[in-house]
């Protein structure tokens, strides 16, 4: 679309994306062939909140916003609005750049552009309201499309949660050799914090990782249930949210205190919602009645897996920890020392 030279607008009431904005720095004008019908011409527009944003805006719209020196409080009130496709930071600050994986994105980028991810070198996708399922083209998509998915990433990256080995031992220390067992056995499929370069190209470091995904719910239905699903929650490093209804919390009397931290119960799933995955316990009549409800609260759709409790017995791999972590790729130009040159030298 064709369209004449920019024009600065100054204090007006401009609604883009379920927002109004309180200042739109400069507008293009449509041009005459578009003067009729749904056109969005570009515009910047300057907000004072991140608040301000209520959802994803798809078009040629740039937002901008000036915030007081520290990124923490302003990362923190990105990843509070529930949307992570991509995050981006040009800066002539290195210190500055170890702070952007704090940022709750699918995709990092540090001092490069933010568009054009390369399959396998930039593996894509999001988090949160910007995505729920494996990156294309990363290590986990491929599984997605075959039989077997659940084997874990593994090297000497993967970590070993300190809460999930006090809970194997709390096990043990009751007596419950066998629950012990299968918890121990769940939590070694875990591959929370597994880290590896990506091939690229000279002058750019690509880096994956996984990392938790957030708060879990589960819906257990026996005790050992209970306790596998509290072990992959555990394993893979993620706060845990068990449903009351399910009459368990005398199991879990005199939990570790950096257990007990993890965990909380839930007697009303829409109102302690959202929730990043969900583990369900039962028959095929209780995962579609847990799923009916998982559904309708506000929020990302919840990646949910379910099993029998005979599965949950004899199996380990009941549950596919793969599918309660997250994948995020860090991109970082380090030819541009101090910063994006070519950006640096706009203006």
């Amino acid at each position: 679309m064709s369209a004449s030279p920019q024009t600065p607008v100054g204090q007006l009431d401009f609604g883009v994306g379920g927002m109004t904005c309180a200042s739109c720095v400069t507008r293009v004008e449509r041009a005459y062939g578009a003067l009729n019908g749904h056109f969005v011409a570009p515009a910047i527009i300057e907000i004072d909140s991140t608040s301000r944003l209520t959802r994803e805006v798809f078009g040629p719209v740039l937002h901008i916003m000036r915030y007081q020196a520290g990124l923490d409080k302003l990362i923190a009130d990105i990843n509070a609005s529930g949307y992570g496709l991509t995050f981006g930071l040009h800066t002539r600050l290195e210190i500055r750049s170890p702070m952007s994986p704090s940022a709750r994105a699918g995709n990092l980028y540090v001092n490069r552009n933010i568009i054009g991810a390369v399959v396998g070198v930039q593996p894509f996708g999001g988090r949160g309201l910007s995505g729920t399922g494996p990156k294309a083209g990363g290590p986990m998509y491929l599984r997605r499309l075959v039989a077997s998915s659940t084997e874990p990433l593994r090297d000497a990256s993967v970590q070993s949660d300190p809460a999930a080995q006090q809970f194997v031992a709390w096990l043990e220390s009751k007596g419950n050799a066998d629950a012990a067992n299968q918890a121990r056995a769940v939590a070694a499929q875990s591959s929370l914090g597994f880290n590896t370069e990506l091939q690229g190209p000279v002058g750019e470091l690509n880096l994956y990782a996984l990392h938790p995904r957030g708060r879990v719910l589960l819906a257990p239905q026996t005790a050992l249930g209970l306790h596998v699903q509290i072990a992959a929650g555990l394993a893979t490093g993620n706060s845990i949210v068990i449903d009351a209804a399910s009459g368990l919390q005398e199991e879990l009397c005199n939990l570790p205190a950096q257990v007990a931290n993890r965990i909380s119960w839930s007697k009303d799933w829409a109102a302690d919602g959202p929730f990043a995955g969900a583990l369900i316990e039962g028959d095929a009549e209780r995962v579609q009645q847990a799923i009916k409800v998982i559904s309708a609260i506000p929020g990302p759709l919840v990646l949910t897996q379910a099993a029998s409790s005979e599965e949950i017995a004899q199996n380990a791999g009941a549950y596919c920890l793969n599918w309660l972590l997250e994948e995020v790729t860090t991109s970082i130009n380090t030819a541009a020392a101090g910063g994006n040159a070519s950006l640096m030298t706009i203006g």
